[in-house]
């Protein structure tokens, strides 16, 4: 589990592809303190398990499962990268609950610069977004950012957030412009307020949106 705080950014040394598996070595300082081989370090967003430790770097491995749903089949050397340790029950959550399982891939179809903050426009497949909600909570390349706005067109949906100066200077949101992709992670608590909506050939399980109304709140 993460808090969407990146703890530094980091550089691709290196890259490995067969068939099926991609070995990644990243450049790093912070991250390094304290990890162990078997440690979860989020890169983009996306948990990745640290297989090798040097002094200044680590190396992980990605499944074909994860260079298909993810953007880590994008990366070259010489690609920053977002990095966060695995959080401790004692760590404060300064973020939201990011699990490192992306949901998504998302476009950059905006980013407009003003008072050195950006304010950037993403859009992604509805199935994702349909989870996106205004001043809600999503992570941008293992970012936890708040929504501004968020607009369902058909099968897509676009949002957008705010990106504030300092945290675009420690991210690599500072290098993302219109057509990029980057990896999308909702809210874990959005996909589980679903569930319990949700009704089985006609037996309801669980809340219902009458018991929702009952309550005070509307759709």
């Amino acid at each position: 589990m993460f808090t969407g705080i990146v703890e530094e950014v980091g550089k691709i040394r290196s890259i490995e592809q067969s068939a099926n598996l991609q070995r990644t070595t990243v450049s790093a300082s912070l991250v390094i303190e304290g990890t162990k081989v078997g440690d979860s370090i989020s890169i983009n967003g996306a948990c990745h398990t640290a297989v090798e430790l040097g002094a200044d770097a680590f190396t992980v491995e990605s499944v074909r499962e994860t260079l298909d749903r993810t953007t880590t089949g994008d990366l070259v050397v010489g690609s920053d990268v977002n990095l966060e340790r695995s959080c401790r029950l004692d760590d404060r959550l300064d973020g939201h609950l990011v699990q490192g399982h992306v949901d998504g891939i998302g476009d950059v179809i905006a980013r407009d610069d003003f008072d050195g903050n950006v304010n950037f426009g993403f859009e992604v497949d509805r199935t994702v977004g349909r989870y996106v909600a205004e001043k809600g909570s999503v992570a941008i390349d293992g970012i936890s950012l708040t929504v501004v706005s968020a607009e369902d067109l058909g099968d897509r949906t676009r949002f957008s957030v705010t990106i504030i100066p300092h945290t675009l200077s420690v991210t690599v949101m500072q290098h993302r412009h219109v057509g990029d992709r980057v990896n999308v992670e909702v809210d874990v608590v959005a996909r589980y307020v679903e569930r319990l909506i949700q009704s089985d050939q006609g037996q309801t399980q669980g809340l219902t949106w009458s018991a929702i109304n009952e309550m005070g709140y509307t759709k």
